[in-house]
């Protein structure tokens, strides 16, 4: 009875099953893909050092062993930049739904590669695999979300947009459960648990073919209104799909052109700045937040608590049960408290954890029951990431812009995320060498920096049309022109490529939904 009370109304079985299938072939392999290579760690080196002794007849130093495993850790992120740079053309050529299908072939390539690596003799095709996974999880980490935040009825968008960021939360902790020793984590078996990622993409390449595309992208940019109408009877139950349709067409009537507007133009667009501006500061602060650090030094922060090493990885394993419940909880709520409070609530609380575990390794030594204060801190970051940043940027990206200027948004919101993931896992090590316990703090000011901007910027976009969420930014945007006019009752608004502006020319504000 609980679970019929939190989940929303009008979710079809349809809808639920699109959003099980791409969040399950899709972004669960990003999850997976960013903890799969921590368990056989020392199994790949020893099979690099094998391999380019039988080659060359001399081992390889700790240096450069070092380096090509940092290069396939790291490797996953530069094809994830890759593959976001790609997403605005590929969902303009070939549909939401199209990008996710044919982007499978990419999980198959990288599949086989690594699963044949060992019997090849080939670090190379590890290196590479790893290069084209990412280039996948790029693709996968904008579309997923933008597709389900365009087949979505405004009620729904919130629950469906965070269902990928469980499934994150899911590939994190299915490698993580996968890599114990008990079952995958011998050293016969890195080369499958590598290329297991073939198998729920397989699920979904077999099932989401049967599944219509987003009924947006048919009306708005394909102007087929019998294949929109199609989707929407199977996506929706109850509901006026007339009613819908025309909500598109007031969405089509207020651009200037329906074409996919450029990377460069959407920069450009000054009557977009601060949904631009948004998109920026919440996909960079996602990353620079410091949760990859604590994900990668979790281990370290354990083994200092006193946890005995053989019982790290089980602890380990807790950790990831532990981000599958928080994402739970911010998905089943999301539609009641909304967007704002969830990302303001996540980013002050890891602020308030980051704060928390510099002070405890600075007290430990001192006091011992800091010890566990740190690894509380851990898990109090780790809960905070996945309540709310770790899927609300990528459902506001989709909310903050119309169809024309979407796939761009997912372009740079993308590639930022990407880089920022990349900045953090190069110079975290040299800032914690430099900075101490004190580098936790930089993550801190991060935090609260973000939560803040999202406090005085972003306007709570629950159960909001895009046309009405686009008006909210035109009449923000008109308000602080209004303050440089020097006769504020000659206010009015500007046209800008007809992008968010108000049809009848005149400011109605409402302070209760256009400001923070």
């Amino acid at each position: 009875c609980s679970f019929v009370v939190l989940v929303p109304s009008h979710l079809t079985s349809s809808l639920l099953a699109v959003a099980l299938l791409t969040s399950f072939g899709s972004s669960m392999l990003y999850g997976y893909n960013l903890a799969v290579v921590n368990s056989p760690a020392s199994y790949i080196k020893n099979f690099y050092n094998r391999t380019v002794v039988s080659r060359n007849g001399s081992s390889l130093t700790e240096e450069t062993l070092t380096l090509m495993y940092s290069l396939t850790v790291s490797v996953f992120a530069i094809g994830g930049l890759v593959g976001s740079l790609m997403v605005a053309t590929l969902v303009t050529k070939f549909g939401r739904k199209g990008t996710v299908v044919n982007s499978t072939v990419l999980v198959f390539v990288a599949g086989l590669l690594m699963g044949f690596s060992r019997i090849c003799g080939s670090p190379e095709m590890v290196i590479f695999g790893r290069f084209v996974t990412g280039i996948h999880s790029g693709i996968s980490l904008s579309v997923v979300p933008m597709y389900l935040g365009e087949i979505a009825p405004k009620n729904l968008r919130g629950f469906l947009g965070l269902m990928p960021s469980i499934f994150i939360c899911i590939g994190v902790f299915s490698a993580q459960l996968l890599g114990l020793h008990e079952l995958l984590g011998k050293e016969e078996h890195w080369p499958l648990f590598l290329s297991l990622v073939v198998v729920p993409t397989f699920i979904q390449l077999m099932m989401l073919p049967w599944f219509p595309e987003s009924p947006r992208y048919l009306l708005i940019e394909k102007h087929n209104v019998h294949a929109t109408i199609t989707a929407l009877k199977w996506y929706r139950s109850k509901c006026n799909i007339q009613a819908e349709i025309e909500e598109m067409q007031e969405e089509q009537r207020s651009l200037s052109t329906v074409d996919t507007v450029s990377v460069w133009t959407l920069l450009v667009d000054r009557s977009v700045r601060w949904q631009v501006l948004s998109v920026v500061v919440i996909n960079i602060g996602m990353q620079l937040s410091g949760i990859d650090a604590i994900w990668f030094y979790t281990n370290d922060i354990f083994e200092n608590a006193g946890i005995p090493a053989p019982e790290i990885q089980y602890t380990t394993v807790g950790t990831g049960a532990i981000e599958i419940v928080a994402g739970l909880i911010g998905c089943f709520t999301i539609e009641r408290l909304g967007r704002r409070p969830l990302i303001i609530g996540g980013f002050g609380f890891m602020g308030l954890c980051c704060a928390g575990i510099t002070f405890s390794l600075i007290l430990q030594t001192h006091i011992p029951f800091m010890k566990y204060v740190s690894v509380a801190c851990v898990v109090g970051i780790i809960a905070g990431f996945c309540i709310g940043p770790a899927g609300v940027p990528f459902l506001i990206t989709a909310e903050l812009f119309k169809q024309s200027h979407r796939p761009a948004a997912y372009t740079v919101g993308g590639s930022l995320n990407w880089m920022s993931n990349f900045t953090i896992g190069f110079i975290f090590p040299f800032l914690q060498m430099s900075a101490g316990s004190y580098c936790y703090l930089v993550f801190c000011g991060v935090c609260l920096t973000v939560a803040t901007y999202v406090f005085f910027v972003i306007p709570e976009t629950k159960n909001k049309t895009f046309v009405e969420i686009s008006q909210m930014f035109a009449t923000k945007e008109a308000i602080l022109e209004s303050q440089a006019l020097s006769q504020p009752d000659q206010l009015k608004l500007k046209t800008m490529n007809g992008y968010g502006t108000l049809e009848n020319g005149s400011l109605e504000f409402n302070s209760s939904s256009s400001t923070p």
